[in-house]
């Protein structure tokens, strides 16, 4: 570009373009001057870094094969000196290979040669794309998750925010209940991309011959029952986030479909012939070890790799237990609001209980066990008994206590098997007055109403 073009180039942020093949750059320049944005170009890794030494930008494209190195080789230096500038990559036709190690290595995201104008526009905007003030409130709510001073959840905090700045797949793992969707949610809605669309699937509701056309779509009279046009789960995202919960449960046959898809940023829907470009970001998440699945077989190595660019690990709620008093003050107020009550407080020995239960549900079952005690509660301080813990609270099993029982019958069962027999002696020994078993057995009337319902239990 010359003197009298970079004077005259319109005003707004700055792109550097690196590339060795002179049209290829002249491509991108005519590109992102037609929408506006100045750029500056380089034909090697080291006129690259003379560039950034001198100036700022808001987005580095660069090639993946350069004269003196590797893109690879700008990426990381990016990464380490250039924090807040966003880097995408373009590849050789067909070698993902080299775009799963860019991302890894903290490239924002790829393009394919030969560049698709569509793509890269798409790519541009998910950049340059600023929040305004109808989605202040999606941020507020994605922060809102971020509950807890623990180390484990100091980690999430930090982790999650910089992989909002990226379009990099992200791979959720973690228990059931510990906060997979939130998290995802988190990503989507602290990033670039919160002005679109966040679609959560869960892939293991879907049955298996409806999944083509529930994620791909479909056009009018492709089959028997298709009577209009239909959009998938990609059109519906696009701009914004897919997220694939409970991927593992793809079947095979849908996982080569999906690699396809999310490989050449293209889907076709059924009954059609044309392909469209896709602009999605794709977290996905499962409880089940999805390493495991790839060596027994069960899910496909190649997807796993472009799924698992990043894996962001939720910990369990027992893992974090000082996070558990603020974690559950904050569920609380959103449940009284939702329901319109005033809203109540836990006593000192509640929050302790709390503290002091395994909670296998994790976050999932806390906001369970807070709804019921709201529900429960009589006045305006929710008690230890309304929590309804008793039954685990310093009850670990231990060998030769016939706690193995437990394990053989089921957790639930055991445990409801066990209330049932307490509300029973108790009755019996009251003669049936419920008040005075609820005095004996240090719950509320309320509460034990409420549990022998759960228990089936009649008059």
């Amino acid at each position: 570009m010359s003197k009298t073009e970079r004077r005259n180039r319109p005003p707004g942020p700055d792109v550097l373009v690196v590339d060795d093949e002179e049209d290829i750059r002249e491509l991108l320049e005519m590109t992102l001057t037609r929408m506006g944005l100045g750029s500056d170009s380089a034909g090697s890794v080291a006129e690259a870094r003379e560039l950034l030494a001198k100036k700022k930008y808001r987005l580095c494209l660069t090639d993946m094969r350069l004269p003196d190195g590797e893109g690879l080789e700008l990426v990381r230096h990016i990464n380490e000196h250039c924090t807040d500038l966003p880097v995408a990559v373009i590849t050789a036709y067909g070698s993902m290979e080299n775009a799963v190690i860019a991302l890894k290595a903290g490239a924002f995201d790829y393009l394919a040669k030969p560049v698709s104008l569509e793509q890269l526009r798409a790519l541009i905007k998910s950049v340059f794309r600023l929040p305004d003030a109808a989605n202040e409130e999606t941020r507020k709510d994605a922060s809102a998750f971020l509950i807890g001073e623990s180390q484990a959840m100091e980690q999430v905090r930090q982790l999650i925010e910089k992989l909002a700045r990226s379009q990099a797949p992200v791979y959720v793992s973690g228990e059931s209940g510990s906060g997979k969707e939130r998290a995802a949610r988190a990503i989507h809605g602290l990033g670039p991309r919160v002005a679109g669309a966040f679609v959560g699937v869960n892939c293991g509701a879907i049955p298996e011959n409806l999944m083509e056309s529930e994620f791909f779509g479909y056009r009018k009279g492709a089959f028997t029952g298709a009577d209009s046009d239909r959009d998938g789960f990609f059109q519906a995202a696009n701009g914004g986030t897919l997220f694939l919960d409970e991927v593992a449960d793809l079947p095979l046959s849908m996982q080569v479909k999906l690699l396809r898809v999310i490989q050449e940023k293209r889907v076709r829907r059924i009954g059609e012939t044309v392909e469209q470009p896709v602009d999605v970001r794709i977290v996905s998440a499962t409880h089940q070890n999805l390493r495991a699945l790839v060596e027994e077989n069960r899910f496909r190595q190649d997807l796993f790799y472009r799924l698992n660019v990043i894996e962001l690990k939720m910990p369990a709620l027992r893992e974090r237990r000082e996070d558990i008093g603020s974690l559950a003050e904050a569920l609380l107020s959103r449940l009284a609001e939702e329901a319109g009550m005033a809203l109540p407080r836990l006593s000192t020995q509640a929050v302790e209980a709390l503290r002091g239960y395994s909670f296998p549900g994790n976050v999932r079952e806390l906001e369970n066990i807070l709804e019921r005690a709201l529900a429960l509660s009589a006045g305006d301080i929710i008690h230890v008994e309304d929590l309804a813990l008793e039954p685990l609270i310093g009850n670990e099993p231990t060998a030769g206590n016939g706690h193995g029982d437990a394990m053989r019958t089921g957790l639930q069962d055991y445990l409801d098997t066990a209330e049932r027999q307490a509300i029973l002696e108790a009755l019996a020994e009251t003669e049936g007055n419920r008040t005075a078993a609820a005095r004996l057995l240090k719950v509320t009337f309320r509460s034990l109403r409420y549990r022998m319902e759960r228990l089936g239990m009649k008059d």
